[in-house]
């Protein structure tokens, strides 16, 4: 690689220009005509040192520039004769160097032609002040456009008119296009203002949302095969939203909060897909503004959460474990010290070796809520009336650390089959699966110091999960589902042992939003059950329930009740209330389970016995020919296990009796 063009022009380094020579000495005190002479005098023998050269460089200029002859009288700056040699440069010969290049090689012949000419202009044949070479009317001048792109300037020389001129010209092109980018923002601002006001109208407008019914019904006739205009309607449930929270401002004259509503509700169930029954009970428990984000919170799916098990690892331990995996994770939030929302996992969460090993269990923080309100304390007998699959029931067992006694009851048989997986991989000891009617428990056994009854309901809180909730709830689902949870709660408190020395408390839950499945069941238990009261749940945080609604009135106590809401909280709709068992159930109230027969309802109201004696009798004692059957069915069974049929060995037995006995009439 040979040398490069820049390496064969450098050489020694110039001489400093004579100005700032003559600016030192002007600031040293010296006179400005003494500076002028003796900057001449630097002049003229710069120029008889260096005439051999000078020839030379005015050759490679003519080749270099076809102007240059004409352009040393032109009284033209640096920095205009750079521009000059970049914007008439040939084709034929290569490019010109740079500023500083060129700056380095030519800056002491160049001076000391400018310096030349400016002495025989002056008026005193030296060099001539910047103020005499601005004011000239040189046509060499370059202009502010020039300027703006290149300002030369000296830190060396003193301010000039020339320096003013450009800085005030570089700080006029700044201020021009920071203007211009101002204006750019204001206009994209006010664009976006104007697009704001057009979808949600801020300018105060009252929006036109309600139709003719004429023109409402041609619109039907043709658009019936048509699907929505999501948008639309989205830009119309907003609209009615604002309407209903502004009734009095921007409602159309003439037009009812009835009409809006009815409106409102109809969007709602074409845009989310809810029947009109379930929108309308749903809509009933909210503002409209709170309504709309219940709904609209409802079609985004709650995080993933997992529940540390603390009977094997603490969270921080597991948390790393996670980590470690890839794991995108953080707490649930400073109510909880054993939850972990999960972001994003490269693995699944239900195949890691620490979910396997029982560290975890993936579980909805909602359903904390009812453990944390139980609160169950060591060496306590607890019942878990429907345990199914088990969450709730490891949560319990960690928080007594494997003390006391649990039992674990779901009506559903093979549910309970995952109840007892997940009890085996989470390491809870203390705990005793069956399987029940949970009315029943009661007859079956009681005296517990506390009970959870997290009731089987609509599952209106957990719509995120199951979509389906959306169309196939009717108005009979919640008639019936109220009337089986008041009856599971009776029997609840009747299996609460009331002179508890550390209990006597029964937590109910659901994962319904409404009335009828939570504050009303809550309000039939303190009619029915005067031995019972509310009382603080002690979680930190959830809405109170309600003490009045659609013209009914509850109890003042249900302040003490908690709801949950996705919108709220970004956890599933849920309800906790807590009582306190503070003396026994009424006579005969132990064993109120209500049959039906036909269109009658038998009840049946025998007490629940206290002695092993009244218990043989309300039993009836055993039957040993019944008993007898039985047994000999069992062996039967055994038999078969073992590979022996029955009735072979049944002949085989006959055959030898028979041959014995004519055996021994023959021996005879």
């Amino acid at each position: 690689m040979g040398v490069g063009r820049r390496m064969k022009k450098q050489g020694a380094p110039e001489p400093l220009d004579e100005a700032h020579f003559t600016n030192l000495k002007r600031k040293a005190g010296m006179s400005v005509t003494e500076s002028r002479a003796e900057s001449q005098q630097y002049v003229k023998k710069r120029r008889t040192n260096g005439s051999d050269s000078k020839p030379a460089r005015k050759d490679k200029k003519e080749k270099t520039n076809g102007k240059a002859k004409g352009f040393t009288n032109s009284m033209a700056l640096p920095s205009q004769k750079s521009a000059l040699k970049k914007s008439k440069k040939p084709e034929a010969v290569p490019l010109p160097l740079s500023d500083e290049e060129d700056e380095d090689s030519d800056a002491a012949d160049f001076m000391n032609d400018e310096f030349d000419d400016l002495s025989i202009e002056g008026e005193e044949g030296g060099l001539g002040d910047g103020d005499d070479f601005l004011e000239s009317g040189s046509e060499v001048y370059d202009s502010e456009d020039d300027h703006a792109h290149k300002a030369m300037f000296s830190e060396d020389e003193d301010e000039s008119d020339a320096e003013e001129k450009l800085t005030a010209a570089n700080i006029a092109g700044l201020t021009r296009k920071l203007d211009e980018q101002m204006a750019e923002q204001e206009a994209d601002a006010q664009a976006e203002l104007e697009e704001a006001a057009l979808q949600t109208n801020i300018a105060g407008d009252r929006p036109h949302i309600l139709s003719d019914d004429e023109s409402d019904e041609e619109g039907v006739k043709t658009n019936a095969l048509l699907a929505p205009d999501l948008q639309l309607l989205r830009t119309r449930i907003n609209d009615t939203v604002r309407v209903l929270d502004e009734f009095s401002k921007l409602a159309e004259e003439g037009r009812s909060r009835a009409e809006y509503t009815a409106q409102l509700l109809k969007d709602i169930c074409v845009y989310y897909g809810y029947s009109p029954y379930l929108a309308e009970k749903l809509f009933n428990l909210f503002p409209p503004k709170e309504a709309f984000a219940f709904f609209e919170a409802n079609e985004t799916p709650r995080p993933v959460v997992i529940r540390t098990n603390t009977l094997k690892t603490h969270r921080r331990d597991l948390a790393q474990a996670l980590i470690n995996r890839g794991v995108t994770l953080e707490p649930v939030g400073k109510w909880s010290k054993i939850g972990l929302q999960i972001f994003e996992s490269p693995v699944p969460l239900g195949a890691t070796p620490e979910y396997l090993a029982g560290h975890y269990i993936l579980q909805a923080a909602s359903s904390f809520l009812p453990v944390m309100a139980l609160a169950p304390q060591e060496h306590e007998r607890v019942l878990d009336m429907a345990s199914a699959p088990g969450g709730k029931t490891t949560h319990i067992a960690a928080l007594m650390k494997n003390t006391g006694c649990i039992f674990a009851n779901d009506s559903n048989k093979s549910r309970s089959k995952g109840l007892i997986g997940n009890i085996h991989r989470l390491g809870a000891k203390n705990t005793i699966v069956c399987n029940y009617d949970a009315r029943e428990f009661p007859k079956v056994i009681g005296g517990f110091d506390r009970v959870l009854l997290d009731a089987p309901c609509s599952g209106t809180g957990v719509i995120a999960k199951d979509a389906s909730v959306k169309t196939n709830k009717t108005e009979r689902d919640f008639l019936m589902l109220p009337h089986l949870q008041k009856q599971l709660l009776l029997a609840a408190i009747d299996s609460v042992d009331h002179a508890s020395k550390t209990g006597g408390y029964v937590v109910y839950s659901t994962c319904s939003v409404t009335v009828e499945e939570n504050e009303g069941v809550v309000q039939y238990a303190l009619s029915k059950r005067p031995n019972v009261k509310l009382v603080e749940t002690g979680l930190v945080f959830g809405k109170e329930g309600f003490t009045a609604y659609m013209g009914k009135s509850f109890d003042k106590s249900m302040k003490m009740t908690r709801r949950y809401y996705p919108h709220a909280y970004n956890v599933d709709g849920f309800f906790v209330s807590k009582f306190k068992k503070t003396g026994p159930s009424p006579t005969g109230a132990a064993a109120t389970v209500k049959v039906d027969a036909g269109d009658e309802e038998v009840v049946d109201k025998r007490p629940v016995p206290e002695t092993e004696e009244e218990a043989e009798d309300e039993f009836g004692g055993f039957d040993d020919a019944e008993d007898e059957v039985y047994i000999e069915k069992g062996k039967k069974n055994l038999m078969r296990k073992k590979g022996i049929d029955p009735k072979a060995s049944k002949g085989d037995a006959s055959k030898k009796k028979v041959n014995g006995k004519e055996r021994s009439s023959k021996a005879k």
